[in-house]
C-alpha cells in the first residue's frame, strides 16, 4: 500500500479519570489523573432523556466525536464519519443472550435497539442532523488502524474533511473470559486535506506492532480499544512514529509531523 496522509485538525478522549484531551495530553507529560472525573460522559448531543438512556458506549463515541469537531472548529453535520469498536456493547450483548436463554419475552427493545454495532453511529447521524455518509467498522484488535486506513482513503477520493471516533466499553458476564475490556475508552480525530497542523502519514507493512508503553497506553491498556493508544500517545508526547496493529502480520505506520516541525520544515530545507 502507498502511503495515505491527512492533517489531525481536532482530537477527543476520554478514559477513567482523563476526561478530556487536555487531560490526557497533561497525564502523558506526568500530570495525575483526576480524582473527581464523572463516572461517564454526558454527551451533549443528545437530549436529556436520550443521554440518560443511551449505554455507556455510545455516550463515550458520542462524546469525543464532539469534542474532536469543537477542537477542529467544524460543524458535525458536514462531515462523513467513520466509526470504530472491537466488540460493540459487549454488555448489552450479554444482557441479551441471557434473558434469550432464560426469559425470551421480557426481552428489552431498548437494549435490543442498541445492541447493533452501528448504534453509536445511529445515534450520532441522530444528534447531529447529520446526513453525510457513516461508517461502522470492527476488525477485532486491528479495528483502529482499519478505521484510520478507511478515513484517509475517503480524503483520498476528495473528501475535505473525516470524523474517525474510536470506543469500547467494559465486558461483562460470561463473554469477559472469552472478549475482555475494561473501563471506558474514546478517541476521536477529525481528519482533513488542510495543509497546515500537525500531520500523519500512514503505510501499511509487513510485521508485528510492539506492545504500547506510553502514559496512555500503560493507564488504559485493559479496554479493547487500547490498539489506539500508541497514537494518542505519540499526539499528546510530540512522538513522530506510532505503530498500529493492522491485522494477522501487518502494522500500520503512522508517521507524525507536528504542527511546528511542519511549519519548520522549509526554513530547514532553505538552510539546506
Amino acid at each position: 500500500m502507498s502511503s495515505l496522509a491527512a492533517t489531525v485538525e481536532g482530537i477527543g478522549f476520554w478514559n477513567d479519570g482523563l476526561p478530556s484531551w487536555p487531560q490526557a495530553r497533561a497525564f502523558a507529560h506526568g500530570a495525575p489523573a483526576a480524582a473527581d472525573a464523572p463516572r461517564r460522559p454526558a454527551p451533549q448531543l443528545l437530549a436529556p432523556n436520550e443521554r440518560r438512556r443511551a449505554p455507556e458506549s455510545v455516550a463515550v463515541a458520542l462524546d469525543v466525536a464532539l469534542a474532536a469537531c469543537e477542537a477542529a472548529g467544524r460543524d458535525p453535520a458536514s462531515l462523513p464519519s467513520v466509526f470504530a469498536s472491537t466488540h460493540g456493547d459487549l454488555a448489552i450483548t450479554d444482557y441479551i443472550c441471557g434473558t434469550l436463554a432464560s426469559a425470551p419475552r421480557t426481552l428489552s427493545p431498548t437494549k435490543f435497539h442498541n445492541s447493533v454495532h452501528n448504534a453509536a453511529a445511529g445515534y450520532w447521524t441522530i444528534g447531529s442532523g447529520c446526513m453525510r455518509t457513516t461508517t461502522a467498522i470492527s476488525a477485532y484488535d486491528a479495528s483502529f488502524a482499519q478505521a484510520l486506513v478507511e478515513s484517509l482513503v475517503q480524503l483520498a477520493s476528495g473528501e475535505d474533511a473525516v470524523l474517525l471516533a474510536a470506543y469500547d466499553s467494559p465486558s461483562s458476564g460470561a463473554l469477559s473470559p472469552v472478549s475482555r475490556s475494561e473501563g471506558l475508552l474514546g478517541g476521536a480525530l477529525v481528519l482533513s486535506r488542510r495543509a497546515h497542523g500537525t500531520r500523519l502519514r500512514a503505510t501499511l507493512v509487513d510485521g508485528d506492532a510492539p506492545a504500547a508503553s506510553g502514559p496512555l497506553a500503560r493507564h488504559a491498556h485493559g479496554n479493547a480499544m487500547a490498539q489506539m493508544l500508541p497514537l494518542f500517545d505519540a499526539l499528546a508526547a510530540g512522538g513522530d512514529v506510532a505503530l498500529l496493529r493492522a491485522g494477522p502480520g501487518r502494522v500500520l505506520r503512522v508517521e507524525l509531523a507536528h504542527e511546528t516541525q511542519a511549519h519548520d520544515a522549509p526554513a530547514r530545507e532553505a538552510q539546506a
